[in-house]
């Protein structure tokens, strides 16, 4: 059975390309189209779609307001449009607050030239999206029945001089969750390598920095790594840890043949290399495999890794990858991921 889609935009153009794409697609069909929020919400509720694609600067209702009516009503998997901008990246960051499952970028010239990596980056994400928990809504994902977790009984991890965090779709929320509840003396830097474009890591940290009581900045090369702070890798580049002297934070291009920019992988293999068993590495929500590789490296040279539970996660790939490998110490709930880090170092 095809995934139903509802196309939300107010350019008719956008939508048109949009749907042509969807439609292109045998996984997929359109079922509806709405040139504001308002539509949106009303052809939610009677056409039932299993994806919503939706545009923020609209008529009538604007794009966050519309997400936030969906999910109090009945919840759907909502991919944001974005622009890849600072003020964008803002309203994507509103929009994933609101309810939203996934962004991807709004290019219009893009597009208009039908290129195949829009139309792949557009119907994969339909189809992640529809195999997210929402709310209430069922889920198509594949079940997975992990190993038994770890004890929440809070274990003491001596010697963790360093902690690095790699999450992918529904890490903005996670993360949140986590930063809100951490206490302002926590002892050791911490490190986000979150899958996120270049203009909205900036927008990102800015957001965690507000809300959380340690300092949360944007990484830059050759940051000395202080206790306490928080330090976000820039999208569309690669961050690596050095643990000699300085302790510091390199930025580096990315070889374009690597999927991620910034990759957890590659962060966790400089933590494992620099620091050894000192580096506990936490995977969160995300899908795809990326983690998996750096978190065997921090294993092999007896480093720890934690990995956020099913039930919690939006998209268990990420964490599935190293549980599956058996390389997580430790598997919990994004709820308990704050008071084990300062219970446990």
């Amino acid at each position: 059975m095809s995934l139903k889609v509802l196309v939300v935009d107010d350019s008719g153009f956008f939508r048109r390309r949009v749907a042509d794409i969807i439609n292109a697609d045998s996984r997929m069909e359109v079922i509806g189209v709405a040139e504001n929020g308002l539509q949106a919400v009303d052809m939610s509720r009677a056409l039932k779609p299993d994806v919503i694609t939706m545009d923020y600067e609209m008529p009538v209702m604007d794009g966050i307001t519309a997400i936030r009516n969906i999910m109090a009503e009945k919840p759907i998997p909502v991919l944001m449009f974005s622009s890849l901008s600072f003020e964008g990246a803002r309203v994507t960051l509103d929009a994933l607050d609101a309810g939203a499952v996934d962004f991807l970028p709004k290019n219009f010239d893009a597009v208009a030239k039908n290129s195949s990596d829009i139309r792949r980056l557009l119907t994969d994400k339909i189809v992640a999206a529809a195999r997210i928990h929402v709310g209430n809504s069922p889920t198509t994902a594949p079940v997975f029945t992990p190993a038994p977790r770890a004890s929440p009984t809070a274990v003491k991890l001596d010697g963790i001089q360093l902690v690095v965090i790699g999450t992918s779709t529904g890490g903005p929320a996670a993360l949140q969750t986590i930063f809100k509840a951490m206490p302002a003396n926590f002892k050791v830097p911490i490190v986000i390598v979150q899958h996120m474009p270049a203009s909205f890591t900036t927008a990102f940290a800015e957001r965690l920095d507000n809300l959380s009581e340690l300092s949360v900045k944007e990484a830059e090369d050759g940051d000395v790594l202080k206790p306490g702070c928080v330090y976000v890798a820039p999208g569309g580049m690669q961050l690596m840890l050095d643990g000699r002297q300085g302790k510091s934070i390199h930025i580096r291009e990315s070889d374009p043949r690597i999927n991620y920019r910034p990759s957890v992988d590659i962060a966790f293999a400089s933590a494992a290399k620099h620091y050894g068993r000192h580096v506990l590495g936490v995977v969160l929500t995300g899908m795809g495999s990326d983690g998996r590789e750096g978190a065997r490296l921090i294993k092999g040279v007896g480093g720890h890794i934690w990995a956020q539970d099913e039930d919690s996660s939006v998209i268990f790939g990420m964490p599935m990858s190293v549980i599956k490998e058996g390389l997580a110490d430790t598997v919990l709930s994004i709820k308990d991921v704050s008071e084990r880090l300062t219970k446990d170092i």
